[in-house]
């Protein structure tokens, strides 16, 4: 069975974990975004090195202080030719090489990227902690195709689901209460995953899609769920 990009994700995770870094996946499509007080590290996880890769790990170089490529380990090592002219480019170019060994769970940094960009892009770069800093966690995984991302938007949105799960209809002020946050109203009113509907001017409950939403995202859905007052709690208002 061939190895897929997702497989080289805990591994690489932890490693980074390990060095104290806080770890988040699928971050305005950075496979892995790794930060530690104002260090910005960004990996890209792919099952070889190829020209496309190259072209994102230097267009990530825009963003973090450093950037790596992880890859399995080659088999042959890294005495080939091949390899040693891989490694010559990855010099060139001031980005890292991480080897993946998910079988074993093992990493090895392979090679260290030169100094960071002089000429980041500011703007783009505080998107990309900006939203890593608004995931509660890491629930999803690095490198993976096809499946539903939780972003922060979605994590808010969760959140707002789970209250409404609970407490039944409410209204954006009585949600902010519970601490959904400043784009409550904006959530509920945009919708676009179908999850809430209005039942009168001010109110919304939760849709059936939203009820299948929690079970989807289960994990997300729980962590919220501890944080809730239990039904009947005098301190929830339900309505302005």
């Amino acid at each position: 069975m061939a190895l897929r990009e997702a497989e080289l994700y805990q591994p690489v995770k932890q490693f980074l974990v390990d060095r104290g870094y806080v770890v988040r996946s699928e971050v305005n499509g950075c496979d892995v975004v790794a930060m530690q007080d104002d260090e910005l590290v960004i990996v890209e996880l792919k099952k070889g090195v190829t020209m496309n890769l190259l072209v994102q790990a230097v267009d990530r170089q825009r963003l973090a202080d450093a950037v790596y490529v992880a890859v399995p380990r080659p088999k042959q090592g890294m005495r080939s030719a091949r390899w040693r002219g891989v490694l010559r480019l990855l010099k060139r170019l001031d980005v890292g090489l991480i080897f993946v060994s998910p079988t074993a769970k093992t990493v090895e940094v392979a090679l260290h990227p030169g100094a960071p960009n002089p000429k980041r892009d500011k703007r783009a770069r505080q998107a990309v902690i900006r939203e890593a800093k608004r995931r509660s966690s890491d629930y999803n995984t690095g490198g993976s195709h096809g499946t539903k991302l939780v972003t922060a938007y979605r994590e808010n949105a969760i959140h707002v689901a789970c209250c409404l799960e609970r407490f039944g209809e409410m209204s954006p002020r009585s949600l902010r209460r519970l601490g959904t946050g400043d784009k409550t109203l904006a959530i509920l009113y945009d919708n676009p995953y179908g999850w809430f509907e209005r039942v009168s001017r001010g109110v919304y409950r939760l849709t059936a899609s939203g009820h299948e939403a929690l079970m989807t995202f289960s994990p997300l859905a729980d962590f919220y769920r501890l944080q809730l007052p239990q039904p009947g709690d005098t301190t929830v208002t339900k309505v302005p």
